[in-house]
């Protein structure tokens, strides 16, 4: 995964196409790594460079852990960075991150209280959550999630347990999995009906490996609709640009896709997921920089705002901003 191909991804420019909305970005990275810088500066270009993007929520990646406390602690270093990156940009006067999720590891069970107050105390009025990735799969072929994930890892009494305390305490949980564990989120949610989960990423449909894209597509709707049943979970609409797991083909291509292309592509599957969950409960996402793999910023906002013409005005401020706010809570 090559972030960095700048040259490429000025091959295609687009203007917003509907440059007046406003946007809370639901979903993305800061990161300092190989495989590229996404920092402060690096997300405020791409939120002023089109868009009418106001606000935006972090989602953890591992990025700046604190290698001096005990192992269970160590992601609280990653909200002290972000809350740090957030105060960079509220001094620039422009777009603000609202809202920080987090990682802790719900295995703990109740003792994850401990990393959470932590959380709270290091995130400047701005944590919001965690995520716990369990995404997996046996095949090796499919890259599992950063969180050494386990075959129904939700169904165990610990992950539950820590699910419950994180309801407790009044967090919420950002689930990433692929569309063949979709089910055991469904269990999860009804197991802990008080807890507030979003579901990153379209539920993971998979389209490589193993998996056909138009054999699973089935499978993935079946196992939408039984999440969508339970209420208390939330879905981001985004995580469009990822090859590595979709397998559409375009970070091999000459240029980067436009947006028409990608709505053409993705308009099916999007349109189904907000039918299902209703515009209330969905959000769209950027999902930068990883999705930077083969979208330009513009780019994958404008397929998004082509996808949701059909929507009334009002469901697109749900998509657009309103379901984000209400979820994370932001001021």
């Amino acid at each position: 995964m090559d972030l960095n191909r700048f040259e490429w991804l000025a091959l295609r420019r687009e203007e917003a196409v509907d440059p007046e909305r406003g946007i809370v970005d639901a979903h993305h990275h800061l990161w300092d790594w190989r495989i590229g810088t996404y920092l402060a500066p690096q997300l405020l270009e791409d939120l002023t460079g089109s868009h009418n993007v106001a606000k935006t929520v972090f989602a953890e990646c591992m990025s700046h852990y604190d290698t001096d406390c005990a192992e269970h602690m160590k992601p609280v270093g990653e909200t002290g960075f972000v809350a740090g990156e957030a105060d960079a940009l509220d001094a620039a006067g422009g777009p603000t991150i609202a809202a920080i999720v987090s990682h802790a590891d719900l295995m703990l069970g109740d003792a994850v209280e401990e990393v959470l107050t932590a959380h709270e105390a290091a995130g400047g009025g701005r944590f919001r959550g965690i995520r716990h990735a369990t995404a997996w799969d046996a095949s090796d072929e499919i890259h599992n999630s950063h969180c050494n994930p386990f075959e129904h890892m939700m169904d165990t009494d610990q992950f539950r347990a820590g699910a419950r305390r994180l309801a407790v305490m009044g967090f919420s949980l950002d689930a990433w999995m692929f569309h063949p564990q979709l089910p055991d989120l469904a269990r999860l949610a009804r197991a802990v009906p008080e807890l507030s989960i979003v579901l990153d990423h379209l539920g993971g449909p998979l389209g490589v490996g193993p998996y056909g894209r138009d054999r699973e597509r089935a499978d993935w709707q079946a196992s939408m609709r039984l999440v969508a049943a339970c209420g208390n979970v939330a879905l981001k609409v985004g995580g469009i640009g990822m090859d590595m797991y979709h397998g559409m083909g375009w970070a091999t291509l000459d240029a980067p896709p436009g947006s028409e292309e990608v709505a053409a592509h993705w308009g099916d599957d999007v349109r189904f997921c907000i039918d299902t969950f209703g515009p209330d409960r969905c959000m769209f996402e950027s999902n930068f920089p990883v999705d930077r793999q083969t979208l330009p910023y513009p780019v994958l906002w404008n397929a998004l705002q082509i996808m949701a013409v059909g929507y009334s005005d009002a469901e697109q401020a749900d998509l657009f901003s309103g379901t984000a706010s209400r979820i994370y809570r932001l001021s």
